[in-house]
């Protein structure tokens, strides 16, 4: 392997980091210091020539030039709070402007005052001294006297604005302005101070302002810093090559010799060479690098031994990894998997699915004709996983089927094969075990439940909704249990879904569990219009839901479905059975037939049937909900009523004999006598609760 940078250019890039860090933290540190201590020198003379300034000045004398220098300049000014316009000027105001302050400039007073001024200023180095008084009201500096003799100098009368620090320490009665520095195109960077000047009655006539040039002061940081820098870097260089030069010595040589060694271990091993290169290391450094080499080999030597064992166990682990793979095929072979399973059943739509969490599991679904017309249904969760699993499954799917083919109901078969399952049971396992019978003819199925999940179930134009079953105890659990049996009636369209726990168990990455809930929005936003497609689309939202974590349990589902004659396309209409509704019900099926183009007399008569049947459901049957649906095809016509009331059957009433004068008749069924001689046919059935009647009528 080609190395992007080896240890010793690792430590040589490391160190010149380290030392760049340092030398950097260093100058910056002392430049930082150097910067400071010459500023606050700067400031500490700038503040004290300003107050040398303010005290050796006549103050008198001051304060007289400051009042007349603020009467003429009070003059100027528009208003107290605005500044005058100096902008605008022209030559002969400037002209009226300098007459004014003529006499002022030319006063004793200012004479001897710009002396003084000169003077302090050539002793000391100042770059700019002058006198200003401050005018809060318009916020302008009023300069008096500025100690310069060149065409800079600002002349009497004139202002600048005030800084907004001087000016908030004036707001707050103080006066003497403390150090600041500045650094503006027009002045340069400039150290600036100023103190009050008092005439005798203590009051504050004017400020006397001293500006250094700091521009000295930048050219000594620069040449601070620049010498610094040769001494750091010179430094750093010979520290880098003494690091390295060590380095060399003591870590990267011992280490090439170890790495030389340990890459022909390999090779060494192939040609089963006893003498090894590591073995032969020389390594006396004292230190790591010595006990890494021991370390070397001593795993040489674990390395040798571990060869070996491993080579054994794997061996090991390909035959058990073959025997699981065939293990695997087998199980799935033991499962159903050719689907549709049954063709001469062409109205019953079976899938089924079994995904293991591990090479074979325990989950297992059946499903086979007992006769021709008996079709057995089972699905089952063994407890445990892996091969113990799948080998208590095979026993128990032997056994259930076994016991079903003998002709056996759901509750025999469970308490038959559950005794047989707890002989020799040492290992108590058991089995969870949902069975059930379906009459192929009927529709008509008989189940019962030994500790498994709730099924889910779904009747034409409805939705899934779980089935509370009746539950008994595992199997392979208590010998001589008892179970119990309960029946379901599968009309066309309706359709069963059972399922073991690792549906609902299935957990994501935040421990959260599949759960119920999700199941059934799974199975009513699935398309069930098949049974396969259905447990696609569950399998898929489990999988979404999921996301990368791993399957902890076996995902087994199974799905039975009367397939749906054409009542799927019925349209429903559910009412109360109160005669305030009639009018409604017949409504729905005018508006049915009309759109349909079904002639007139057809719309009257049904309003007839209608009419006749609702009202008997709401006089006689006790009901609290009427479903009624209608399926128009073509000129054929299918009207279906049902009620949650007292069974009646009106197929079964005697016709009336109308042959019979009427005043000799019994009262009653006259109703439903016309309405049979209205239709086509009239089926009637009762199932889960509900009376069903449906006729048809052709025109």
């Amino acid at each position: 392997v080609q190395m992007k940078l080896s240890p010793k250019t690792k430590v040589i890039c490391a160190v010149l980091f380290m030392a760049l860090a340092l030398a950097l933290t260093a100058g910056l540190i002392s430049y930082n210091v150097y910067s400071r201590s010459m500023e606050r020198h700067y400031e500490e003379l700038t503040f004290n020539t300003a107050k040398s300034a303010a005290s050796m000045l006549d103050a008198d004398a001051i304060a007289e030039l400051a009042a007349r220098t603020l009467e003429i300049y009070r003059s100027l000014c528009p208003d107290e709070q605005t500044p005058p316009d100096f902008d605008s000027f022209d030559e002969s105001d400037w002209a009226e402007y300098y007459a004014a302050y003529d006499e002022i400039t030319s006063s004793p007073e200012y004479k001897q005052a710009f002396a003084t001024l000169n003077a302090l200023k050539e002793d000391n180095g100042v770059l700019y001294m002058y006198v200003a008084y401050m005018d809060v009201q318009t916020g302008q500096g009023i300069y008096i006297i500025d100690a310069d003799s060149t065409e800079n100098a600002c002349p009497t009368g004139t202002c600048g604005d005030i800084e907004a620090g001087n000016l908030e320490l004036i707001q707050q009665g103080i006066y003497d302005f403390p150090p600041y520095i500045t650094n503006y195109a027009e002045f340069g960077w400039l150290s600036s101070a100023a103190a009050a000047i008092y005439n005798s009655d203590g009051k504050v006539i004017a400020n006397a302002f001293v500006d250094f040039s700091m521009n000295q002061v930048m050219a000594d940081r620069q040449n601070f810093l620049v010498q610094l820098g040769v001494i750091l870097v010179a430094a750093t260089v010979l520290l880098i090559a003494l690091l390295t030069f060590a380095f060399t010595r003591t870590v990267v040589r011992p280490i090439n010799q170890l790495a030389a060694a340990t890459s022909s271990f390999v090779s060494e091993k192939q040609q089963d060479r006893t003498d090894s290169a590591i073995s032969k290391l020389d390594i006396h450094t004292g230190d790591e690098i010595e006990y890494l080499c021991n370390s070397v080999r001593q795993k040489e030597q674990e390395i040798d031994s571990y060869i070996s064992d491993l080579t054994h166990v794997t061996a090991e682990r390909e035959r058990i990894g073959a025997e699981l793979d065939v293990a695997k095929n087998i199980q799935a072979s033991m499962l159903p998997c050719i689907f549709p399973p049954f063709p001469q059943c062409s109205h019953v739509d079976i899938y089924a699915t079994m995904n293991p969490a591990k090479e074979v599991g325990g989950d297992f679904y059946d499903f086979f004709l007992v006769d021709e017309d008996h079709l057995a249904l089972v699905i089952a969760d063994v407890s445990g996983k892996g091969v113990p699993a799948a080998m208590f499954m095979v026993i128990a799917k032997t056994l259930i089927k076994n016991s079903a083919q003998t002709g056996l109901s759901p509750r025999e078969v469970l308490e038959k094969v559950n005794n047989q399952l707890c002989e020799n049971n040492d290992a108590e396992m058991f089995v969870t075990v949902w069975i059930g019978i379906l009459t192929i003819s009927t529709g008509h199925m008989v189940c019962a439940n030994a500790g498994h999940e709730c099924p889910a179930l779904l009747h034409a134009g409805g939705q899934f909704e779980l089935f509370k079953d009746k539950h008994g105890f595992v199997l392979a659990g208590i010998e001589d249990s008892r179970y119990r049996e309960y029946e379901l009636n599968l009309q066309n369209g309706d359709m069963l879904f059972v399922y073991t726990d690792g549906v609902t168990d299935a957990t994501n990455s935040q421990n959260e569990l599949f759960g119920l809930d999700r199941m059934i929005d799974a199975l009513n936003n699935g398309d069930n219009s098949s049974c396969e497609q259905l447990l696609q689309d569950v399998r898929a939202e489990i999988d979404r839901f999921v996301g990368d974590a791993p399957q902890f349990d076996d995902i087994t589902m199974l799905s039975i479905r009367i397939k749906d004659d054409g009542d799927a396309l019925m349209q429903w209409l559910t009412l109360k059975p109160e005669l305030s509704n009639l009018e409604r019900a017949t409504e729905f099926y005018e508006e049915k037939l009309s759109e349909s183009g079904a002639p007139v007399r057809v719309v009257a008569q049904v309003n007839v049937i209608i009419d006749e049947m609702f009202s008997n459901i709401v006089h006689y049957s006790g009901a609290d909900e009427v479903k009624l649906g209608c399926l128009i095809d073509g000129t054929q016509l299918k009207i279906c009523l049902r009620d949650n009331g007292t069974p009646f059957d009106p197929t079964q009433r005697p016709d009336v004999d109308i042959s019979i004068p009427l005043n000799e008749r019994k009262i009653g069924g006259m109703g439903i006598y016309i309405v049979k001689k209205s239709v086509d046919s009239m089926e009637y059935k009762y199932a889960d609760g509900y009376n069903e009647l449906t006729l048809k009528k052709s025109w």
